[in-house]
């Protein structure tokens, strides 16, 4: 191993002593306020891994452009004007270079704000697991997938590293010829990462598998619903208060069916 000269600092431990120490104003803020408009969350970019939510995101991050040097595969761009993201921010477009879910993930080790945080991309034990990664969601455009059509088609199965897991082949019988077995691919929302391997690999023209923002792909279930069959979402009825109708208690099952009263009654 190379020795290092103990005098010199590199690039990302001075912006970390320096934000530390209340030097985002002189690092971030009054080079880049000349530069950019405003700091608007942007509806459709897809972050590095470990990224905070978007609002929050934007507001930390002091574009120093230290998670895109240290991406081994040049996945990680600056934005530019004119780009979809915030210009100075880091973002990734999957149809030209992936997430390739580097084990050590090196972006956010060395980001020296909380823009890109470890919790959000480690085990219990502190310990790195990209596969926690919510970059995004794959999203499956059935009307152009070729799978869908019955062509024998699973370039983005073999191409998530998540296989078998984050994308499933569901086999069916293809009605319209009779013949052979059709081999539609399937997400997993909960184990997807969106790295974006799959839409890298897909062979149509244009993506028929492509990565969106979990926030703009999925989504969302209002508290009145719960899963009956899941311990750990039936536990929130504990903190929910259940209004019930004393009188309709005390009425067996058969009364309750045989009263027509309140349905003939206007008031």
């Amino acid at each position: 191993m190379e020795n290092k000269d103990s005098s010199k600092i590199s690039r990302g431990d001075l912006l970390k002593g320096l934000v530390k120490k209340g030097g985002l104003m002189m690092l971030g803020g009054l080079p880049w306020a000349a530069y950019v408009e405003e700091n608007k969350e942007e509806e459709f970019v897809l972050r590095p891994p470990g990224a905070v939510d978007e609002k929050k995101f934007v507001e930390s991050c002091i574009k120093c452009g230290i998670c895109v040097e240290e991406c081994p595969y040049d996945t990680l761009k600056l934005a530019k004007p004119g780009d979809d993201a915030l210009t100075g921010t880091p973002f990734f477009t999957p149809r030209d270079i992936p997430c390739y879910m580097c084990t050590d993930i090196p972006c956010v080790e060395a980001c020296p704000t909380d823009s890109l945080l470890k919790d959000l991309v480690s085990d219990d034990n502190d310990k790195y697991n990209i596969e926690k990664a919510e970059m995004g969601v794959a999203v499956i455009d059935r009307k152009n997938c070729l799978a869908y059509w019955g062509i024998r088609c699973d370039a983005c199965y073999r191409a998530c590293p998540l296989l078998d897991e984050a994308i499933v082949l569901n086999f069916e019988r293809n009605k319209r010829t009779g013949k052979h077995a059709m081999m539609k691919p399937e997400v997993n929302a909960d184990i997807c990462t969106g790295c974006g391997m799959c839409e890298h690999a897909c062979i149509t023209e244009k993506a028929s598998i492509f990565v969106l923002p979990r926030e703009k792909a999925l989504g969302k279930v209002n508290d009145d619903y719960i899963k009956g069959w899941d311990k750990e979402d039936e536990s929130r009825l504990d903190s929910t208060n259940i209004y019930i109708d004393k009188n309709q208690v005390e009425k067996s099952t058969l009364d309750y069916l045989n009263d027509t009263g309140s349905l003939l009654n206007d008031e």
